[in-house]
């Protein structure tokens, strides 16, 4: 698709803009979003990509069309799968629910700079080395293979490289300030952790757009498709957290669903790959007669992957259990550990009782298998024993 440089600017141009309203109209005063706000701007953001894929549709025509949705689509499922590690690293560093969406619209502003430069090494890579194609159907399949190893919380540790050299570079306090970067500590200039917490979700995204960027140029090679699907999956993405916080936990099978999606890409990339294939010791130098995965294909396989798995981690008992007990663990530490003001308390508070309710109506063998997570019960009890004191 033909894109001349005034579209690409004006492009580039309300995409900042809505960054820039996103901030100055919602996180730069610390507060929680209401549901109905949350509800409200995802949607708005959601719309908005859908109607910008409509005009590519219409201007370029159904294959430019199709290949947007299909990007943007893989490239949102693995946003929200992101959100899950963003959810970690929130709770790791114990940031008060007020300033978290600070911290998530700096991971969403690095993670689209990020990109923005991958995309642009991508491109080269791929206009100059065909077999570059093999090296990204590679990619896929490993992480698609990656995925469906099974793996905790703790596996998605926080204290990665960048927040190890941030603590040697610069002292670093244990308290917070606001929602301020920097405070002063004995005199002397100090890192809050909410600017840790930046730095570790900026760190995060970089691995993030190593297994994004080669997914997507499996179903486009156009730069400006890959560009503005992927940055219309992150616009929105801080809205999207508070609304499906309590259900994150509850998408059990979206990693798998993700595994199979990148699997599927990472297939049609050797396939394009042998297509257009010039490697000496791959037939010769010469291209291999194999079918191509259509575009349309593609997009049907994604979205009929994502209904399969979302449905299926909603209806199911063990997705319901592991919702009930990961959320009640994580309300139980904001209520103990987090948060100080006395309405946001009591709402985590009634959201702890409306959990352990939860658990108690499970079924017999998910109980079973609660009631053996002691110290689950007993930061359960801690809640209750704080609240009868401070009450």
């Amino acid at each position: 698709m033909s894109v001349s440089p005034l579209v690409w600017w004006l492009t580039i141009a309300g995409i900042v803009a809505l960054l820039l309203f996103d901030f100055v109209f919602h996180v730069r005063k610390a507060h929680v979003p209401t549901l109905r706000e949350a509800s409200l701007w995802s949607a708005l953001y959601v719309g908005i990509a859908l109607a910008f894929g409509a005009g590519v549709w219409l201007l370029g025509g159904a294959e430019p069309g199709t290949e947007y949705f299909a990007g943007y689509v893989t490239e949102k499922a693995l946003s929200v799968d992101n959100l899950f590690v963003f959810l970690v690293i929130m709770s790791s560093f114990k940031v008060p629910r007020a300033d978290q969406q600070k911290a998530l619209l700096f991971g969403i502003v690095f993670s689209l700079l990020a990109r923005s430069l991958f995309i642009l090494v991508g491109a080269a890579l791929i206009n100059t080395f065909a077999w570059v194609f093999y090296l990204f159907g590679l990619i896929l399949l490993v992480t698609a293979g990656n995925l469906l190893k099974p793996e905790s919380e703790e596996s998605h540790s926080p204290d990665n490289l960048m927040v190890r050299l941030a603590r040697r570079v610069f002292p670093a306090t244990d308290t917070y300030d606001g929602d301020k970067l920097f405070t002063v500590r004995d005199g002397r200039r100090a890192m809050t952790p909410m600017l840790l917490v930046m730095i570790a979700i900026g760190g995060t995204d970089i691995l993030f757009a190593l297994d994004s960027i080669p997914a997507i140029f499996g179903l486009t090679q156009d730069v400006y498709i890959v560009f503005t699907a992927t940055a219309f999956s992150l616009l929105g993405l801080r809205q999207l957290y508070f609304l499906i916080d309590d259900l994150l936990d509850r998408l059990i099978y979206l990693t798998y669903g993700l595994a199979v999606i990148l699997g599927f890409i990472g297939v049609k990339l050797v396939l394009h790959a042998l297509h257009e294939n010039n490697v000496p010791f791959i037939n010769e130098g010469e291209p291999v007669p194999v079918a191509e995965i259509s575009t349309g294909l593609s997009l049907s396989v994604i979205v009929g992957v994502l209904l399969v798995t979302v449905v299926a981690s909603l209806a199911s008992p063990k997705g319901r259990a592991q919702n009930a007990v990961s959320a009640a663990r994580r309300h139980a530490q904001e209520y103990l550990e987090v948060e100080h003001d006395p309405g946001l308390r009591e709402e985590l508070f009634a959201k702890v009782c409306a959990k352990e309710r939860e658990l108690r109506a499970l079924p017999d063998k998910h109980r079973r298998r609660i009631r053996e997570e002691e110290r689950l019960m007993a930061l359960l009890r801690r809640v209750h024993e704080e609240h009868d004191r401070t009450g």
